[in-house]
């Protein structure tokens, strides 16, 4: 299979503007005024007017941060100027600090640091999908992400690389009344790096473990007075220490901020991903138990090749502020992706637990998604009630194409490998039709929300969105089109009280709606899930505001999950029910000059309280009871302006259920598959030798520690990274 980047048909003359204007940097989910990016592009809005001398000098990089802050003062997704103490709703954001001090270069780095985050099926390491407090999007598509306020997980999408990611918002809690269909466990949103209004350069290099090699490319700066670009490039090879797995990515992330006025102001931001590994299903239990096989055991087809996943982005946000109070934003987005490769997968271990038949899959999925937001935001004041008002519209259409043809062992043809001593290499089954769909999506939606300042010390969020959704999913292989076209409301509010300058208290409330995929016995469209989510919680900010923390109390209810239909067996009703609650602590920031750290600690009780076929009172797949993490990092100078840091981190990961457990499992006392917990050790460092050269250090799993992050079947098991080294220079100039 060809490794060179190849962009869709479709897609070649916005690339190829996109280059020649040398697009970088990107917009917000919510756009700032125009007069304000050039001047703070890179900083924070301060979140009082006597706030800013309280604040740590920001840090205008690129490249490699270093001297910067891991506590962030306010969140972009939440489509609000309050600042982030102020919110009534748990926010954890991942500033790009954090990210480069974890020497992150993908987003599932940074997973472990975040409180209440769990792994899910990765689609053999081919996308990234999480569950936030225990509650998993769908299994095909994920969770709910955005890409600065656009949605961005429609589609088949490519392990997010954070080349040009400025900062993560894990949004914790419903965001359905802004951004519609999710999980009311909480929506991730991912913050585009922006352009700088003067010249910056920088170069990264790194080697590493199993054949690492990766280079980046960060570059921003203006073009005369009212046009500043920013452009991100990355490249990078490994193996890995998992047996005939290798992978291959390329990314280009440009952006521009183009001043077409004294009040108006255009934003472009841009992304190509090309994502090429073979699909690796990892390893199996024998009897219930792991580490029957090594960890580094492929036990797919290496003449398979890779599969390819490809992933386009173009947004282009118009912003104009009519007045000190008012503000309009209109945004366009538009993405492709596409998936395209064979794969040989296990179907079952047969009795002498070392005989593993396996199927052969060939998958060819293609989809474009293109979305308008307009949104009208200002400050009103009723007498001693100040409001902030956004109104808003979004429309998106979304088609997805998926063609997958399969064979499945037989009896005379088992396509079988042992799994104690692999001999790779027999004849390939050729595979035969399987799946043929064409879905089209269409929503139209209106979403209000009122941020009010009641009084000094009460903040009021309330918020609601109308959806009009319809889908047809046409099956060409029966010739049936299932059709449904639900609506939706979706609520929340929140109201916060600020009882001193450091302390807050919060609660919110909030309705969830997520559609459900797919077709019942009568091949029509099933009920949306809808999700109710509660939340209690407390904030504290440091007086010089360079630490803050969050402790939170939360129980969320979800309905109308697909389960098995008890009269028609195959096919499946809307009718499951599962509910999560729990506590988290989150805490992050500068503990004094030389040192910041970053640590968190849950605690989540997720269980199936309704399902025709799961145990009821069971647990989800791949959601551990207790997870925390802590990472923390001492800075200095030394002498002739040298500067280093050494730190680590610590990650626990409790037990997980790594088969679901049905009810006549259960009544059996057959025993459940369970992930084990496991702990994990890291060690980051860096030495800049002078001010535009600087070496690093990263060791992931510092104790060669064999663990597993996920699974979906005790066939399909993922296992987790061996101890690697990473050695870095990074260039500035």
């Amino acid at each position: 299979m060809p490794t060179h980047f190849r962009p869709a048909p479709g897609a070649r003359l916005p690339l190829l503007l996109a280059l020649a204007s040398c697009f970088a940097a990107s917009a917000r989910a919510q756009t700032p005024a125009p007069e304000r990016a050039p001047a703070e592009a890179a900083q924070p809005a301060p979140t009082a007017p006597d706030a800013k001398s309280a604040q740590l000098p920001a840090v205008n990089v690129v490249g490699r941060a270093e001297s910067g802050t891991y506590h962030a003062a306010d969140a972009a997704g939440a489509k609000t100027e309050l600042a982030l103490r102020e919110l009534p709703q748990s926010v954890r954001i991942v500033t790009r600090q954090a990210m480069d001090d974890l020497g992150a270069t993908k987003l599932d780095d940074v997973l472990d640091y975040v409180g209440g985050v769990s792994r899910q099926n990765s689609f053999g390491g081919l996308w990234d999908n999480i569950a936030i407090r225990g509650l998993p999007g769908n299994e095909n598509t994920g969770m709910a992400t955005l890409l600065n306020g656009f949605s961005s997980n429609r589609g088949f999408n490519a392990p997010r690389d954070l080349a040009g990611v400025e900062r993560i918002e894990f949004l914790k809690g419903t965001a359905a009344a802004l951004y519609g269909s999710s999980e009311p466990g909480g929506t991730l949103n991912i913050v585009s790096k922006r352009p700088l209004w003067q010249a910056a350069h920088a170069v990264e290099a790194y080697l590493g473990s199993y054949g690492l090699k990766r280079g980046a490319l960060d570059s921003t700066g203006p073009w005369g007075e009212n046009f500043a670009y920013r452009l991100n490039v990355a490249v990078e090879d490994r193996s890995s220490f998992r047996d005939h797995v290798s992978a291959r990515r390329e990314v280009l992330a440009p952006a521009f901020t183009w001043k077409l006025g004294p009040a108006t102001q255009l934003d472009y931001v841009g992304e190509a991903l090309r994502h090429a590994t073979p699909l690796d299903r990892g390893v199996v239990a024998v009897n219930n138990r792991l580490g029957a096989v090594p960890r580094s055991r492929f036990l797919g087809e290496p003449a398979d090749g890779q599969v390819t996943v490809r992933n386009q982005t173009h947004q282009l946000i118009l912003s104009h502020e009519w007045s000190s109070n008012w503000r309009s934003r209109l945004g366009l987005s538009y993405r492709e992706t596409g998936v395209n490769g064979y794969s040989t997968e296990p179907t079952a271990l047969r009795p002498d637990n070392v005989t593993l038949t396996r199927q052969r899959r060939h998958r060819d999925y293609d989809s474009n998604d293109a979305a308008v937001q307009a949104e009208l935001q200002g400050l009103v004041k009723l007498g001693a009630v100040e409001h902030e008002l956004l109104i808003g519209l979004e429309s998106f259409r979304f088609r997805m194409d998926s063609v997958m043809r399969r064979v499945n062992p037989s009896a005379g043809k088992p396509y079988a490998i042992d799994i104690q001593q692999p001999a790779y290499g027999q004849a390939l089954p050729e595979p035969g039709p399987n799946t043929s769909t064409l879905e089209h999506q269409r929503n139209t939606a209106v979403y209000l929300q009122d941020a009010i300042k009641l009084a000094p010390a009460w903040r009021l969020v309330a918020g609601l969105r109308f959806d009009d959704y319809r889908q047809t999913l046409a099956n060409r292989l029966n010739s049936t089109t299932a059709r449904q076209q639900p609506s939706s409301r979706s609520p929340r509010i929140g109201l916060s009280w600020l009882p001193s300058p450091q302390w807050t208290l919060y609660a919110n409330a909030g309705r969830s709606f997520r559609p459900n995929v797919g077709a019942d016995v009568a091949a029509q469209g099933f009920k949306p899930e809808t999700g109710r989510a509660l939340e209690l919680g407390s904030k504290w900010e440091s007086a010089d505001r360079r630490i803050g923390a969050t402790a939170a109390l939360f129980d969320i209810r979800k309905r109308q999950v697909l389960t098995a239909d008890p009269a028609h067996a195959g096919f499946s009703i809307a009718a499951g029910e599962i509910r999560s609650r729990g506590l988290e602590f989150d805490l992050a920031g500068q503990l004094s000059a030389h040192w910041r750290i970053n640590a968190s600690l849950v605690l989540n009780d997720v269980e199936v309280s309704q399902d025709n076929t799961l145990e009821r009172g069971g647990r989800l797949l791949n959601v551990p009871k207790v997870n925390g993490s802590v990472l923390a990092v001492y800075e200095a100078s030394l002498s002739q302006g040298q500067r280093y840091s050494i730190g680590g981190g610590l990650t626990h990961m409790g037990a997980r259920l790594g088969q679901a457990r049905t009810q006549a499992e259960a009544n059996a006392g057959t025993p459940a598959f369970e992930l084990p917990a496991y702990t994990t050790a890291k060690l980051v460092a860096y030495w800049r030798a002078s001010p535009t050269l600087r070496w690093t250090l990263d060791v992931d799993n510092l104790f060669d520690t064999t663990y597993y992050t996920s699974s979906y079947s005790r066939l399909w098991v993922t296992p987790g990274t061996a101890r690697s080294f990473t050695l870095g220079l990074q260039a500035k100039f």
